[in-house]
This record gives structure tokens, sequence and C-alpha cells, in this order.
């Protein structure tokens, strides 16, 4: 096999290279002069990942669709720390990307299954408030393009980052209560009656039919017995304030012949 170099890393002060080699070595160079330094064993496929820690220039982390994550001491050598990302009645998932935290003290992966999984010193009660499965209920909608070629969602025909905060579904569809909704930006203080997601029914490519999630319930406004949704009301308000602000500058304004070129004054 003719040796092809996959993936190449620089550590934090520049001193030494890191290089990921198709044969699943991990090479670490002298970046001055070129020399070899170290070879570093333990990936069994190809690595297409490597970060160097953000401050320690001895640290540097592999991962490769092998499943495995090692944290290397390239100064020496010598591996430091290493996490096998085996899934439960699936095999290993290969690790496609991974990130430190600015301050070093975590690093992020995700993998071939979805997973995002989040490595770091303490305890993990603060990510135990969220779900297993998340995902937009946008994630997958297909999209098309208008006659100036830019992007829209076929169902709703609006810009993707136009439409409204989408809701947070496991892998089937199926919408997350409503403390779960607030945790998506834009539905911090939504009242519970506007996090529940309206449910229709959609063809998948198999033929199909599945109930999902299809975008934002509303309210029916000749009901009197159902509130207006939060958007509306806004609307309205502006609306009010504005036509109070025209009536007051109205009622200021002085009388007699205007040459039609002032601005309107506030009382």
């Amino acid at each position: 096999m003719k040796p092809k170099v996959t993936m190449i890393a620089w550590n934090q002060n520049d001193n030494y290279v890191v290089t990921a080699v198709n044969n699943h070595l991990l090479k670490v160079w002298n970046s001055s002069t070129g020399q070899l330094l170290h070879d570093l064993v333990g990936h069994a496929d190809e690595v297409f990942v490597l970060e160097t820690h953000p401050f320690d220039c001895r640290i540097m982390l592999s991962a490769g669709h092998d499943g495995n994550i090692f944290i290397w001491d390239i100064t020496k050598g010598t591996k430091t720390k290493h996490y096998f990302n085996m899934i439960e009645g699936q095999g290993h998932g290969a690790v496609f990307d991974c990130k430190f935290s600015p301050d070093g003290q975590h690093f992020a992966c995700t993998d071939s299954h979805g997973h995002l999984l989040i490595f770091g010193f303490g305890c993990s009660r603060p990510y135990e408030k969220i779900p297993d499965q998340m995902f937009f209920h946008t994630d997958y909608r297909p999209l098309i393009r208008d006659s100036n070629n830019y992007v829209l969602d076929e169902q709703t025909q609006q810009a993707p980052h136009l439409m409204p905060p989408p809701f947070l579904v496991d892998v089937d569809g199926n919408p997350h209560p409503t403390k779960y909704q607030r945790l998506v930006p834009g539905r911090e203080n939504c009242a519970d009656e506007h996090l529940i997601p309206q449910l229709g029914y959609v063809a998948t490519s198999d033929g199909e039919v599945v109930e999902q999630v299809i975008g934002q319930q509303t309210v029916d406004q000749d009901d009197p017995g159902l509130e207006p949704s939060i958007l509306d009301g806004m609307i309205r308000q502006l609306q009010l304030e504005q036509d109070q602000r025209t009536g007051a500058d109205q009622e200021s304004a002085p009388s007699g012949p205007q040459n039609g070129e002032g601005t309107p004054r506030r009382g």
C-alpha cells in the first residue's frame, strides 16, 4: 500500500507537526529540522481528526474511523488517555470530528451514528436535563430553489433562516415536552400553549405515511375561547402604539396652513 497522509496538524507552539498516515500510524516531526521523532501506534483504521490542545503544547488529540479517541503526549510519544466508542448492539461508531473547548477542560466529538460525545472533568449533571435523542423537526425537510436560485423550504416556501425556531423531536419525529422546547433559542419565554407543535401526516421516500411535526400550532382567530398567538399580539400592540403616536402628533400640530415639507413632531 502506498502511504498517504490523511491529516496534518501543528501543536500549540508550532514546534511539532503530527501527520496521520493511511497505514494507521501517527508520526511526530520536528517542524524546524523535519526529523521524525515518534511513531504513535494505536489506531486500527484511517484517522481524519487531529486536534491540538488550546494552550498545552504537549497534548494532541486524534480520532478515527475505528472508533478510537486518543490523547497523546507528543513530546514523549506516549498515550495519555484512550476511549473506544462502542455502541451497544451496533458495534463501534466512527468518529468524524472533535474540538477542544477554549479552556482546554473539555472536548466534544461527533460520530457516524449521530451521537455527540462530551468529555471532561467533573460530573455530567448539567447535561442530564436534555433527552437522549434530539433533532430539529426541520432537519430533513426538503429544500427547493426559486427563480433567483435562492434556497427555500419546500413546505412553507420560506427561506430557512427566516422560518420560526424549530421544534425538538426524537429520532422518529415525535415532539418532546414543552420543558425541552424552551431550550431552543427564541422559545425561552413562550407560554406552554405556544410550545405545542402542529402534527401532520407526511409521506416518506419509501411511500410510508408517518405522523410528524409540520410546524407551529396556529390559533383560529374566530374562536373566542382561544388565546391569539404571541406574534399576532406583538403586531397588534406595535400597530396600536403607532396609531397613538400618530394621533398625538396630529393633536400637537400647530393650526394654520402648512407648507407640506415639515416633518411630524411628537407631542
